[in-house]
């Protein structure tokens, strides 16, 4: 069912632009879970990502010499407004955009769920995020090998193990935990590894 996909990434895109709505100077030079990234760094990485056509990722990764954090990078430059309420109009603009890179459509909701927590935790802002989106997020990157962003490799070693829904994934000691929780775990977030439980998160926690 991809066509039930975009529908909820401009559901998500709302519902972050609504909280972004709220924030103050401070808060958006909060650093978020991604690595030397600030709050406002992350919402031009989204805006960069929302424009991103598949010929148009091709082109910007040649020339970034095929580095995804050298692409990243620039995109952020190139999306970061000169004050918050710019990049949040930017947001605005692309918010019912269906653009999307070469990548399987679950990315999207990925990049939304992801980035969105990049954001909220630091600040203290709980989002109930569509079961759905969360469990098809969870399930495209413990598929997806670390080449392109994802986590096989990772998942392989353990079984993870939702406890929000009827999810089961891999084979190994167990880790289990909320679907969000095992997404960002995955992901590289490191904080949601206090979310879970099992003889695999002590492994997991040297491995992520």
């Amino acid at each position: 069912m991809k066509n039930d996909v975009w529908p909820m990434v401009h559901a998500e895109r709302a519902a972050l632009i609504d909280d972004l709505s709220h924030l103050d100077a401070d808060q958006w030079e909060e650093p978020s879970l991604c690595d030397g990234w600030t709050v406002h760094d992350v919402v031009a990485h989204l805006v960069d990502t929302a424009r991103t056509t598949r010929f148009g990722f091709v082109v910007r990764l040649a020339r970034a010499r095929f580095d995804f954090d050298r692409q990243n990078t620039r995109g952020v430059e190139r999306e970061r407004g000169a004050s918050p309420q710019e990049t949040l109009e930017r947001l605005r603009q692309v918010a019912t955009l269906r653009a999307t890179p070469p990548a399987p459509l679950d990315s999207r909701l990925v990049e939304e769920v992801v980035h969105g927590e990049d954001i909220r935790r630091p600040l203290g802002i709980v989002h109930a995020y569509p079961r759905q989106a969360v469990v098809r997020g969870l399930r495209l990157q413990a598929r997806t090998p670390a080449s392109f962003g994802g986590a096989k490799e990772l998942t392989t070693r353990f079984r993870l193990t939702a406890t929000d829904a009827d999810l089961s994934i891999g084979d190994g000691p167990e880790v289990s935990g909320t679907a969000l929780s095992l997404l960002l775990a995955i992901s590289g977030r490191n904080v949601a590894l206090n979310d879970l439980s099992g003889p695999g998160v002590p492994t997991l926690a040297t491995s992520a």
